[in-house]
């Protein structure tokens, strides 16, 4: 069969999804799929719409059923829906009888392996059960720690006839490696439902597919380890908050210039008020690219001034952040090196020698170990757990992703927040 280009909307709000289809469908996308979060936002209605809107579409009910398999596929049937999905680890009993209600209502059914450590042992006896399609799936969450789903997809291709989708952070970079590994159905979700253009986004998609090429995006895809900075670069503290929950920031420093930009791991330095000995030392143990953060007790005098700045900028440092004071700061603006800062004063302190360099410090709350990530500007700063750094930053990018096309969408249709996102809908009751 033809490879297959599906479309996850995996939307809360029925309008939002309906523009992603209909730009989707424009650019020649194959199949809609009503997400579960969109199932479980609208129920079998979303489905119901959906039929109305695009009756000649094939369109994927993400159900996602566990149990009650019989009555779950009906519902999807009966509302519209040309293939339900069921997981890979729902009982054998629940996907033998979705299959024979699916044989009943004239759907098919797409069993899909998310999560499931034992899925090449498993696939053989779901085929065997006669299920329409499998589904190699790595999850969103999964998806943020920099998991992939092609390595297992190969060895599934190779054991099984029945048709193979896949899902999981799928690209215009990376659809060809889904493709070449065998799936003849490529499920692309935040790609396509986050782009500024759903249409551009599906036509790069099939663009990529047919050519058998890679098209690159700065977006839409995940990082590891070594893609942390330029991530970082390309997000905002807001971003990094958002996605991780809201969480709290460095507060009462402030950058010495507007628009600012620091990116780094940290080397941390704790120090009496005053003391600059420690902070200059500290800059012949960073490395280049690193962030200096000096605890110096929130007071003066300077820590840190023009000629400090000198020595960093000579090591290729990323910045400073500096709990206490600094001075000189026109001739630091002038050198465009990024600082923090509690105050600025003119007097300087003493090199005593006194405190630590590379140990956990305590800023307005927050903790910075030796290592973390840094980002800071104009919105203030963030501390980015190393041990936590590709899920906080993947998670941040896709706040970035999602608000892209939001800001599309109000530009677009002269609309506002309120009314893109249906915020009296989700208000907390």
């Amino acid at each position: 069969m033809a490879v297959i280009l599906q479309v996850a909307l995996d939307f809360v709000d029925l309008p939002r999804a309906v523009k992603v289809a209909e730009e989707a469908i424009e650019g020649g996308a194959d199949w809609l799929e009503i997400g579960t979060p969109l199932i479980k936002s609208e129920g079998m209605n979303a489905i119901r719409h959906f039929r109305k809107l695009f009756p000649n579409a094939t369109l994927v009910a993400d159900m996602k059923t566990m149990d009650a398999g019989r009555a779950e596929v009906e519902m999807a049937a009966k509302a519209g829906a040309d293939v339900a999905v069921i997981m890979g680890d729902a009982p054998d009993a629940t996907i033998r009888e979705s299959i024979q209600a699916g044989r009943n209502y004239g759907i098919k059914i797409c069993v899909d392996f998310m999560n499931n450590s034992k899925v090449e042992e498993r696939v053989s006896n779901v085929e065997k059960l006669g299920t329409d399609y499998i589904a190699i799936h790595t999850a969103i969450d999964d998806q943020m720690c920099g998991k992939t789903p092609f390595d297992i997809l190969k060895h599934v291709c190779n054991k099984v006839k029945t048709p193979v989708a896949v899902a999981g952070g799928i690209n215009s970079e990376n659809v060809i490696d889904a493709v070449n590994a065998g799936a003849s159905i490529i499920i692309v979700g935040g790609y396509i439902s986050k782009a500024k253009n759903a249409k551009v986004a599906v036509e790069s998609i099939k663009n990529a597919i047919k050519e058998n090429k890679r098209v690159y995006t700065p977006l839409f895809k995940r990082v590891a380890h070594e893609g942390i900075r330029d991530a970082l670069i390309k997000l905002s503290t807001a971003n990094i908050s958002d996605g991780s929950h809201r969480a709290g920031s460095i507060t009462g420093l402030y950058p010495i210039y507007q628009n600012i930009k620091l990116v780094g791991n940290a080397v941390t330095v704790r120090t009496y008020p005053g003391d600059w000995a420690k902070p200059v030392e500290a800059i012949d143990v960073a490395k280049e690219g690193d962030v200096i953060v000096i605890d110096a007790g929130g007071a003066g005098p300077a820590v840190w001034g023009e000629l400090a700045t000198h020595s960093a900028l000579q090591k290729k440092i990323g910045g400073v952040v500096i709990n206490g004071a600094m001075r000189d700061i026109a001739e630091i603006r002038k050198l465009n090196f990024p600082a923090f800062t509690k105050m600025v004063m003119p007097t300087a302190g003493e090199p005593k020698g006194f405190g630590e360099i590379n140990v956990p410090i305590n800023i307005s709350g927050i903790q910075v170990n030796p290592g973390d990530w840094i980002i800071g500007d104009d919105d203030g700063l963030m501390v980015i757990p190393i041990s936590e750094s590709e899920v906080w930053i993947n998670h941040g990018m896709d706040c970035l992703e999602k608000e892209n096309r939001i800001r599309e969408e109000i530009l677009s249709e002269k609309s506002s927040l309120g009314k893109v996102i249906d915020v009296l809908k989700w208000e907390r009751k």
